[in-house]
């Protein structure tokens, strides 16, 4: 197949779909910039990403297990890299932009809170009065305005369809203040198929992710884990196929099968999708009334199944709950302290609050800035020193 290259820079495998978002054809940027010679306007996204500093408090993010309790679990950074490669997959299999699909992945989990969905959860809780926190809006939050890199422009400046994918899903009461990005929520039309896919590719990388640390950390019982049908099935196979194979090595080759089924049979439904409603433009894709890209029925519900599998007996495993107690407790006493005394924060932050109308919501939300860009060691760090007597000031 013939390698075909634009006047950007973007090499593909053949040509794009015609239900693909095209460089050519983005939908822009917040603010104008000269177009890049040598890169696409999504690859231009992607590196911009990489280079954030958000980007690399990831590794040090918690994605299910407080991070300094094992060098070998997953972080949001290794995670994010995963969900990449999983989109990219997909994307090269349906003729998609595989650059835009990788910057919404690389970008889709900027906004999350230390420790996981517990700290999100804590400062949602704490924000609850006070505008909400929703990771997703963080994410667009951050790459929008709070990095700050360049001279031109504040945040990173993304491209319209790379934002667009970041904002999975968004309450429509929040949807009308975030301008063209929510507006699909208040028209109940979809995003591209490359945003869809990545979305997916999340969900992929992550319950194949969880399922492993949890196995490694002793946290899921491999016989019961092979009572889901889903699991269980591939685990036989792999089992019959490598009888003399080690847990570990059955575990892995259980794991990349799993990906494997889980990938080819998204493929084949979208594409059945796709074909059944006669999408030729990326224009009908956003005009659907429903995802276009989604798992057959038959392993939608075996994923459904998977999940609460996981839900029952990992996430409420005892050892996850203490932690995540912990780390509620932790990023609530964190949140009061430094709303009540803003004095506490650093110095850029207190010249925000200064600088904003002084309302309540305005300086909740810095406070929420800064608590949500910490890493775990971080945070375990701030609340020592504001609180350990023998801590450092």
């Amino acid at each position: 197949m013939p390698v075909v290259q634009n006047n950007q820079g973007s090499v593909f495998q053949g040509m794009l779909a015609p239900y693909a978002a095209r460089a050519e054809s983005s939908l822009g940027r917040k603010h104008p910039e000269t177009p890049p010679e040598s890169r696409s306007p999504f690859q231009r996204d992607r590196d911009r990403v990489i280079h954030s500093s958000a980007f690399r408090r990831l590794e040090y993010k918690t994605q299910v297990f407080v991070n300094h309790e094992g060098d070998l679990y997953r972080t949001r950074l290794t995670h994010t890299l995963e969900v990449a490669q999983v989109g990219r997959a997909i994307a090269r299999q349906l003729g998609l932009d595989e650059d835009l699909v990788e910057a919404i992945a690389l970008a889709h989990d900027l906004g999350h809170t230390p420790f996981g969905h517990a700290g999100q959860d804590a400062l949602q809780e704490c924000m609850s009065d006070l505008g909400g926190f929703e990771h997703n809006i963080q994410s667009l939050r951050i790459v929008d305005r709070l990095e700050v890199r360049y001279g031109d422009f504040p945040g990173l400046n993304l491209s319209f369809e790379t934002r667009e994918g970041i904002l999975k899903h968004c309450a429509k009461s929040k949807a009308a203040d975030l301008g063209d990005v929510g507006e699909r929520f208040l028209r109940g039309t979809q995003p591209s198929l490359e945003a869809q896919i990545t979305n997916l590719a999340d969900e992929i990388a992550y319950n194949n992710h969880d399922i492993d640390d949890g196995l490694r950390a002793g946290l899921l019982d491999l016989q019961e884990l092979c009572s889901n049908s889903l699991y269980g099935s591939i685990y036989s196979e792999v089992q019959d196929r490598y009888p003399e194979a080690s847990k570990t090595i059955l575990r892995h080759e259980t794991g990349r099968r799993l990906i494997n089924l889980l990938i080819n049979d998204l493929v084949a439904e979208t594409r059945q999708r796709i074909q059944s409603n006669h999408i030729t433009s990326i224009a009908e894709v956003r005009a659907s009334t429903r995802p276009l890209a989604a798992h057959s029925p038959e392993i939608a519900g075996q994923i459904k199944s998977l999940k609460s599998f996981l839900f029952h007996r990992m996430y409420r495993h005892p050892r996850v709950h203490r932690q995540a107690e912990k780390a509620k407790r932790l990023v609530r006493r964190l949140f009061h302290t430094l709303r009540e005394d803003p004095r506490l924060l650093p110095l850029k932050y207190q010249a925000r609050i200064q600088a904003t109308d002084q309302q309540e919501k305005s300086r909740a939300r810095i406070v929420a800035d800064y608590i949500a860009g910490m890493t775990d060691r971080f945070a375990i760090a701030e609340y020592d020193r504001l609180f350990d007597p023998h801590g450092e000031a």
